[in-house]
């Protein structure tokens, strides 16, 4: 025990309490007849020292070491997705601190915003990684979307991405301000600015509509962002989120019964009532199609095995706005009843479904 200890960096005190509780015990024998680890002990503890060490409780800590259904890679996998982002995380402040410092070195003004910008991580700067794996262009929303940009040429589409959505057939300038987003932008892209929608850079009227795509919630200020848009465009189309019907996270199986935390993501966002007075929009529902080609948050609702894949949940801001803790009881509790029937039983409906409505509006100005 000792000499595992000195390895894994913890105290014997630690690898006792650990026997105590049943979380790691020492199932070998050496030859004088002491308590010694197997190599699948050895394996079970350091799980458990990488979970502690991203800060899980031993409680949560035994429930995902004990999960059955995972095995030695699935826990890899896991740790690694969970550091990756820890890491992105930090970098993002890094970088944050990084140009605080520059300013001051040049005796700038730091404002209020720039100065929490480090305790707020850029959301994309940290999710962006794994945008081009499962986000990208789904036909049949792209179609409606198109549609109500009408006959205009020129378009700017506001936290623009990696892209996706962006017409083809009309002169498109991007506006992005994660440098992670900008990056992953393919070859032949339309120019993108590195810019805010709350702080457009171009003069009144300057495009014929201005574009946004499930970005408004991700804005500082979401009503500054849309006058903005109204400001420089002479139409204005948004997709955006509806929060306005009572109990609407109940829409979804996946916030109402896995992921309640949801509702407080959105606690803080504008009315769609109030979006489209701003711009003076109405609102069309946009359907979510069963085979939805884009891996937005809602893309899987009857395909809920994906949501059991860490890949595909990096690129769904929602899961690193909840927390890794939230997120890993809700993915243990819908692979739980997955695997014994009870989510297939409960919603056996959906199989006659091809498209659902979960909150998706258009607003069109």
């Amino acid at each position: 025990m000792g000499r595992v200890a000195g390895l894994a960096g913890v105290s014997v005190r630690t690898l006792h309490h650990y026997d105590e509780i049943g979380l790691v015990r020492p199932s070998a024998r050496t030859a004088a007849g002491y308590r010694a680890y197997s190599a699948g002990d050895v394996e079970r503890l350091r799980e458990v020292l990488a979970y502690r060490r991203l800060g899980f409780g031993l409680r949560e800590v035994a429930e995902l070491v004990g999960d059955p259904t995972t095995d030695a890679v699935a826990h890899l996998r896991r740790l690694r997705g969970l550091l990756l982002e820890r890491r992105e995380r930090a970098d993002a402040m890094v970088a944050a601190i990084d140009r605080e410092l520059d300013a001051r070195a040049k005796g700038l003004k730091v404002t209020p915003e720039e100065q929490l910008e480090m305790l707020g991580p850029r959301l994309y700067d940290a999710i962006g990684g794994a945008y081009t794996a499962t986000r990208r262009t789904e036909p049949r929303i792209a179609a409606q979307i198109w549609d109500a940009l009408g006959d205009a040429r020129t378009v700017l589409n506001v936290g623009a991405g990696t892209g996706s959505y962006e017409p083809t057939d009309r002169h498109v300038t991007a506006v992005e301000p994660s440098a992670v987003m900008r990056g992953q932008r393919p070859a032949g892209s339309a120019p993108c600015v590195a810019a805010a929608a709350e702080s457009l850079p171009f003069e009144e009227h300057s495009f014929d509509v201005a574009m946004a795509v499930s970005t408004v919630h991700h804005w500082g200020d979401p009503m500054a962002g849309l006058r903005e848009m109204r400001r420089v465009a002479r139409r204005v189309v948004v997709l955006t989120f509806d929060t306005d019907e009572p109990r609407w996270q109940d829409r979804f199986w996946l916030t109402r019964d896995y992921l309640p935390e949801f509702a407080t993501v959105l606690a803080g966002f504008p009315s769609l009532a109030g979006m489209a007075d701003a711009i003076g929009a109405r609102a069309e529902p946009v359907p979510i199609p069963w085979d939805c080609a884009d891996g937005l948050f809602e893309a899987y609702w009857r395909r809920p095995g994906e949501y059991l894949d860490d890949h595909v949940r990096r690129a769904m801001s929602v899961w690193t706005r909840v927390g890794p803790e939230v997120e890993q009881r809700a993915v243990r509790s819908l692979g739980a009843d997955l695997d014994s029937g009870r989510w297939a039983e409960r919603y056996s409906a959906l199989a006659d479904l091809d498209t659902a409505d979960l909150g998706l509006r258009l607003l069109i100005a």
